[in-house]
């Protein structure tokens, strides 16, 4: 039963990927958005754009995990790395 439960917070498609990515970028927009309330000026907006590319960072994270586990699923799809 816990294993059933587990399950559910297991990312296993690229839609929820993105899902999930969405939902991080709402609230760090959100989270930037107070920043520059809270910092005015340069500073402000400085936190804004690094609360932005906090999420590009992870996205690639989890789209990059979603890949390599896709593969050692199943080694006979995996490309070759880049540059053999």
């Amino acid at each position: 039963m816990l294993r059933k439960v587990a399950r559910l917070f297991v990312i296993k498609t690229r839609v929820e990927a993105y899902l999930i990515i969405f939902a991080l970028a709402l609230g760090a927009m959100t989270r930037g958005a107070h920043y520059t309330l809270q910092y005015p000026g340069v500073g402000g907006y400085l936190l804004f754009a690094a609360t932005g590319g906090a999420v590009f960072l992870g996205g690639a994270k989890i789209l990059d995990a979603l890949r390599y586990e896709r593969e050692a699923r199943n080694p006979a799809n995996a490309t070759p790395p880049e540059g053999s």
